[in-house]
This record gives structure tokens, sequence and C-alpha cells, in this order.
């Protein structure tokens, strides 16, 4: 017990010295480990790549930009990434050209301009510039390849959540979105798509086709007047992320969720937690996350292959209460 009681007198006497020791010996440990590693640098990039996305605050976006930098680090390239902050496609061309003029290796970028965009993805295929386009699309330029989605295959996924949700008897009004930032030809297949998907079935009929101007508000209004004037519409479907929240926040406050089926379009917070409290039914979207790394997949095999598919699609998601946790658990693995 006494050589006990001089063991912890002496160990609170030196105390101080022993932590200091431990230290001493840690920066030590820590010091060889960091130089053993400066022995050996990474590689020099191979190309140095420049993206333009639609926006720096969506999380579609942000996923999109998550998987181009997984591929970055896969195929040790460097990537500039520019957005602006909010929707505005005289930026995106501003980016473009300062892309050009940089003379970078390769460009991944969003279109929200088809016509003021064709000249300058010209001039960037002129200068040898790789230009490979994401989500949306400009077909009547020289860009070298499109990653996204099927818009009719999506159009057709929904329906098939529609008919699901409603066993094949609804009255349905359709809510597209025409805001110049979105590609009108995509948001038109989707619908094309929709109504080849319940073709089949003599009970769903779309009642009215609506276009949303202003995003939210705009749907609000539009699920509001659907409501008052259309009483026999049971079911609705969005193409867009935000008409599927605007639509979703009017069937809430109008006491209608059990009465109007929603389907719509998209992942974000809000969007999940409606449809995991039953107000909306599903929605479908594009794989942001494969489509980022799509895209810088295919500018390297254009650098050293000299070719790459024109149209790479990066498939449909479905999301519905039945898979909700298992997606949500693979959102967070991806963040």
């Amino acid at each position: 017990m006494k050589y006990l009681n001089h063991l912890v007198k002496f160990a609170h006497k030196h105390i101080i010295w022993m932590l200091l020791f431990l230290i001493i010996i840690n920066g030590t440990i820590l010091y060889r480990y960091q130089k053993k590693e400066n022995n050996h640098p990474l590689p020099k990039p191979k190309y140095h790549f420049y993206f333009i996305g639609q926006n720096s605050v969506d999380p579609f976006w942000r996923q999109i930009r998550q998987g181009i930098e997984r591929a970055a680090k896969d195929y040790n390239v460097v990537v500039e990434f520019n957005a602006p902050r909010f929707n505005n496609p005289m930026e995106e061309l501003k980016y473009l050209d300062i892309a050009i003029t940089s003379k970078v290796d390769g460009i991944i970028t969003n279109i929200s301009n088809v016509l003021a965009s064709t000249d300058l993805i010209n001039e960037a295929y002129e200068e040898g510039i790789p230009v490979v386009t994401i989500e949306n699309d400009n077909k009547i330029s020289n860009r070298n390849a499109f990653v996204g989605t099927n818009s009719f295959l999506l159009g057709q996924e929904a329906a098939q959540l529609m008919i699901e949700a409603t066993n094949g008897k609804a009255n349905i009004a359709i809510i597209v979105s025409s805001d110049l930032e979105l590609d009108t030809a995509s948001q038109n297949l989707k619908i094309n798509g929709f109504l080849s998907g319940i073709k089949s079935h003599a009970n769903m009929k779309v009642m009215e086709v609506y276009t949303s101007r202003m995003g939210t508000l705009s749907a609000e209004e539009i699920t509001r007047a659907i409501i008052h004037n259309h009483g026999d519409v049971d079911a609705i479907f969005t193409s867009t992320s935000m008409d599927t929240l605007g639509a979703a926040q009017v069937i809430v406050d109008r006491n209608k969720v059990g009465s109007i089926t929603l389907v719509g379009y998209g992942d974000i917070e809000d969007i999940l937690r409606y449809i995991r409290m039953g107000i909306i039914y599903g929605t479908v979207m594009s794989d942001p996350y494969r489509m980022g790394y799509e895209s810088l997949r295919a500018l390297i095999d254009i650098k050293e292959k000299n070719s790459a598919s024109t149209f790479i699609d990066t498939g449909v998601k479905v999301i519905k209460k039945e898979n909700l946790d298992e997606y949500e658990n693979k959102i967070d693995i991806v963040e």
C-alpha cells in the first residue's frame, strides 16, 4: 500500500514532465509522417476542366458538383467550378465565354438559353475545346455530348406512379413550367411521356394542362384555381420541384390531403418530408450525382479516345414512401 501511495505521489509530482514528453513524442511521429508524405507528391493533374452550373444553391446542382469532384479525384484532373448564385442565363453565358477565352481543356455546362449559347459552344468547338452539356441540352450546337435523363421516360415513370396511386382511375391536371431557364423541349417530352404512360388506362383522363410562369407562387395560384373551378380534378402531376412544392402547400392549406393525389418531381428536403407525410404520393427525378460523374468521364473519353456517346442517359429515380428511408440513407452517404 505504501508503495502504491509513493507511486501516486511521484506521478502527481512529475505529471507535467510526463505530458511534455508525450507531446514531444507525438510531434516527432507526426513530423516524420508528414515528411514521408511529402516525399510522394501527387502527380500533376492531366487536364484543367471548367464547369458551369445553373445555380450554386440548389441541392440538385450541389449533388452534380459532388459527382464531378469524385470523378476529378479518380481521373486526376482539376475542375474550376462556376455558377450564378440564382438562375441567371446571362451569367452562365459570361462564364462560358471566360472558359473559352481561358483555353481550358474541356467544358461541362448547363444550357439555359439554347439560341444564345449556340455561337459560344461552336466557338469552343473551333478552338478545339470539347463541350459536354448537362441536365439541359443544346442539340443544334457542336457540343460533343449530352449527359442527362430521357425526359420522355421520366414522364412515363411519373405516369406509373399516378396509376399506382389512384388504382388507374383519376381526373388529372398537369402543371408544367415555362420558365426561361428551363429547356422547353424537355418539359414537353415529360408531358408526352406521361400521356403515353396513361393512354392504355381508360379511366385516367387529363382534364387540363396549365403553365406555371413564376415557380412556387404560380403553382399555388394554379392549384387554388383547380380546386375552386374544377371540383372533378382529383390528381395533379407537376414537372418541376418548385411547382411540386407550390401544389403541395395548397393541398395542405385547403385541406385536400387524401382528396387530391399529387405526383411531382424532385428530392429537395421539403418534398421528401411531404412524401413521408403522405401529402405527395411520389416523385421522379434525374440522378444528379451520376450525372456529374459521367459528364467528367465523357470529357476524359473525348480527350483520350477522341470519342464519347452523344447522349449519356443517367436514368430516372423514383421516390415514394416505401423506399424513402433507403433513398435518404443513400443521400447521406453521398454527402
